[in-house]
């Protein structure tokens, strides 16, 4: 029998699927249920992806964005401040383009874009209090549907339920602003705790085990902060996430 881990001592941690790597800059797959550095909100977390990365690679890194805890995809990180700086003022100025894929309720129009201010959003454990009279922010999505299901369930007052795949383009960067828009139209993302609906999250759980936000960023294009250099950043979808998608026949849609 193996010797028992020390009290007190780290928990060894699966390493994160590396999507491009180079002397200034790190891109990973993050996983759905990791926060990307440690937070208030989730003080009993003991993992966070910036530390994961750190130890992986034997360096200092500096997140430039945020994915939600629940979001899987695309995480990119600077090697030095000098380089975060850069992408930092990339993203401000919606340089970077990033696509999502979640899966919603409802049958949304094929297309369309969501033009909706959002009030400036911090999270419980942040402790800010409003700024008095400060307008909502500018804040648009564009989307496109790949593909719809009907089940036979009765979920809402019909005896069947819909659902559908998009695809997300934000143009903006507000917190939350894909869930938070997805909820203004009236097609929250399934799995989402927060902006959905919990008897629908329950369906999909009961139906497809499928226990987390339905909700990853896909792909990343942006410039390299060194040289201008076109990035093409894209990374697979979890398994559990793509098993979704092949109980209700949508794999196709997504290599499409």
């Amino acid at each position: 029998m193996g010797e028992l881990p020390l009290r007190g001592a780290p928990v060894p941690q699966a390493p994160l699927e590396i999507l491009y790597r180079d002397d200034r800059i790190v891109a990973v797959n993050k996983p759905s249920g990791l926060l990307v550095h440690r937070s208030a909100l989730d003080a009993h977390e003991a993992r966070f992806a910036v530390q994961i990365l750190r130890d992986q690679i034997g360096c200092r890194v500096h997140p430039v964005h945020r994915l939600d805890k629940g979001t899987s995809g695309v995480l990119l990180f600077a090697l030095d401040s000098d380089t975060a700086g850069r992408l930092g003022t990339a993203f401000e100025t919606q340089a970077v383009e990033k696509t999502y894929l979640a899966v919603v309720r409802g049958h949304p129009p094929e297309s369309g874009v969501i033009d909706h201010p959002l009030a400036r959003r911090f999270d419980p454990a942040e402790r800010r209090e409003p700024v008095p009279d400060a307008p909502p922010q500018p804040a648009r999505t564009r989307f496109r549907r790949l593909a719809v299901a009907e089940l036979p369930y009765r979920v809402d007052r019909y005896p069947t339920s819909r659902y559908a795949l998009l695809e997300l383009a934000p143009e903006t960067g507000r917190r939350h602003q894909i869930r938070r828009h997805l909820k203004h139209i009236a097609h929250p993302i399934i799995g989402d705790a927060t902006f959905g609906k919990g008897r629908h999250n329950r369906l999909f759980a009961e139906l497809f085990g499928a226990n987390r936000l339905l909700l990853a960023c896909t792909r990343m294009r942006l410039a390299h902060p060194r040289d201008g250099t076109p990035l093409d950043l894209a990374a697979p979808l979890a398994p559990e996430f793509a098993a979704v998608l092949t109980a209700l026949g949508w794999s196709e849609a997504v290599r499409s």
